[in-house]
């Protein structure tokens, strides 16, 4: 099988390593960047492996929801889960907004000290795709760091804010 296209998103921020963990581990801190300019409401947090992040974003009077179920956690290193979006039963379905979208994707974050500083590394893979799912998503990997950076914007203003 070739190579699956892969979304990677990389960024240095100005804050220690177990800092930037929590922003990611933390339901109240989540909610507060994740999901650019809509309303995040974080149903479920359980960091470790089997455990799930059920989350809920709105804008005006809709929702979109998301169902995580990590797969690997090692504190404060790295993360790893399947992302899908679902139903507000939480239940995995096609995306409502792309109908070849993936139903599932292996997210993998890291995170690495570097000096007092921490490197993040996301990355987003189809998984257990079909090919009309990773010729979607191929092709709007161009688009995701819009969303994404706007994410990590607010990031790192968060963080700069708590180390204040």
């Amino acid at each position: 099988m070739s190579e699956l296209p892969t979304y990677v998103l990389e960024r240095e921020f100005d804050a220690p390593r177990e800092l930037v963990w929590k922003t990611w581990t933390d339901p109240e801190l989540l909610a507060r960047w994740y999901g650019p300019n809509v309303e995040t409401i974080v149903h479920r947090l359980e960091v470790k492996p089997g455990g799930l992040w059920l989350n809920e974003m709105n804008w005006g009077d809709k929702s979109h929801f998301q169902r995580v179920e990590y797969t690997e956690v090692k504190p404060p290193e790295r993360l790893v889960w399947l992302h899908s979006n679902s139903d507000a039963d939480w239940n995995i379905v096609s995306s409502p907004m792309m109908p070849d979208w993936p139903r599932v994707l292996l997210t993998t974050v890291t995170f690495e000290d570097a000096d007092g500083k921490t490197r993040m590394r996301l990355t987003w893979v189809p998984h257990e795709a079909n090919a009309a799912e990773i010729a979607c998503f191929e092709g709007a990997i161009e688009g995701m760091g819009k969303g994404w950076g706007a994410g990590m914007e607010l990031l790192a203003q968060l963080l700069a804010e708590l180390q204040a």
